[in-house]
């Protein structure tokens, strides 16, 4: 059971982390984050942080069974 919660974090971050990086480019509109390029580089750091769980994450199931 454990393995599932960096999985389901790390594949959270990683849509959240691309939404944010779109959002900075300018590519979605309506929100504060548009077009400001703060979030072109905090997104990328954010899916990083998500591969990284989901890698984590997989690594624990693949140890457990």
């Amino acid at each position: 059971m454990k393995e599932w919660l960096p999985l389901t974090l790390g594949l959270l971050a990683v849509v959240v982390g691309a939404v944010w990086t779109v959002q900075g480019l300018g590519y979605v509109a309506g929100s504060l984050m548009t077009d400001h390029r703060i979030w072109v580089l905090i997104g990328p750091l954010v899916i990083l942080v998500g591969l990284v769980a989901i890698w984590r994450g997989l690594r624990a199931r693949r140890h457990r069974s």
